[in-house]
């Protein structure tokens, strides 16, 4: 028996999840980096996260590691149940641990794209966020080639990350965004592309919902997460730890549970 999605349900990329999903960054090693120090933890927490707990939304990306939580993913859920929605993004790449610079050229999405279909052994990515947008490379071009993935059935569905409302507008002149994911907790609360997503009927996934861990430290789970659930119908947060222990506290959170 499915357990009842943690903080209710929302729809993305066509698939009804648990709008408490969960991110996979903290998987890897410090700095993102590499593997984690514990292997066979990492791979309990997301199996516990969808089967314990009903989490159906794991966000993931392919710098992360750089590969590493998708292999983690893969490991551990595959052969994914159907109502798991695994979203990675492309277009981040990462010259040592801690940093982090986009390149969109076309021929490294694409690759990248490529890439995660083989980590995740699947042969489509359901949901493929555009990891930032690179100001060195036109974004009609970066735009193009995601569409072009998408035409091709290697993406179903599109979503932008760290985006601005200008960003979401003229990307939304060319194609149907899915989600889009930002940076919102009640330290960084100010998103203009909040509203603009609830006016366009965009799932906005908010990442970094306890601000690097900050606010779970002082209050606890509880209030920030709430804070977002309450927020806006059309916000999913995703937060991620590396420890079993907090996942159970998250969940908990927003499920009134011990």
């Amino acid at each position: 028996m499915t357990p009842t999605p943690p903080g209710g349900t929302i729809t993305i990329a066509g698939k009804t999840v648990s709008r408490l999903g969960l991110g996979t960054m903290r998987l890897t090693g410090p700095g993102i980096w590499g593997d984690p120090a514990d292997r066979d933890t990492a791979l309990s927490i997301l199996i516990q996260a969808v089967n314990a707990y009903g989490i159906s939304h794991i966000d993931t990306a392919d710098a992360y590691g750089p590969h590493t939580a998708e292999q983690l993913i893969h490991d551990a859920l595959y052969p994914y149940p159907d109502h798991v929605l695994i979203a990675t993004k492309v277009g981040m790449v990462r010259p040592g641990p801690g940093q982090w610079m986009p390149l969109g050229n076309p021929y490294y999405l694409r690759a990248c794209v490529e890439a995660s279909l083989r980590r995740l052994k699947v042969d489509r990515l359901e949901l493929c966020y555009l990891h930032r947008i690179d100001p060195e490379v036109a974004l009609d071009d970066q735009i193009a080639v995601m569409q072009a993935l998408q035409d091709e059935g290697k993406i179903g569905h599109i979503g932008l990350s760290k985006v601005t409302p200008k960003h979401i507008r003229l990307v939304s002149e060319h194609l149907t965004i899915a989600a889009v994911q930002n940076v919102l907790n009640p330290n960084d609360r100010f998103d203009d592309a909040v509203g603009l997503c609830d006016e366009l009927d965009i799932p906005y996934v908010a990442y970094r919902p306890f601000d690097a861990g900050s606010l779970a430290q002082a209050n606890g789970p509880a209030a920030p997460l709430q804070w977002l659930l309450d927020h806006g119908s059309h916000i999913a947060p995703i937060p991620s730890t590396s420890q079993p222990s907090h996942l159970a506290e998250i969940v908990a959170a927003v499920t009134g549970g011990d």
